[in-house]
């Protein structure tokens, strides 16, 4: 019965190692999301800063 266990979790996990995520890849990820913050925040404060300019020149 344990060998039939033991067959059956490495064949599961044969079949779903390939979209396992470790921890190199999670660490990517995230430095991926934090340069994409920032830029995402510069453009927000270009923007804004471009607004007001426009609007208080006025």
């Amino acid at each position: 019965m344990v060998e039939y266990i033991e067959t059956k979790v490495d064949k599961n996990f044969k079949e779903k190692k390939d979209i396992l995520a470790t921890k190199t890849d999670l660490a990517n990820m995230k430095a991926d999301i934090i340069k994409w913050m920032f830029i995402f925040w510069i453009g927000q404060l270009a923007s804004l800063t471009a607004i007001l300019q426009i609007f208080f020149k006025k």
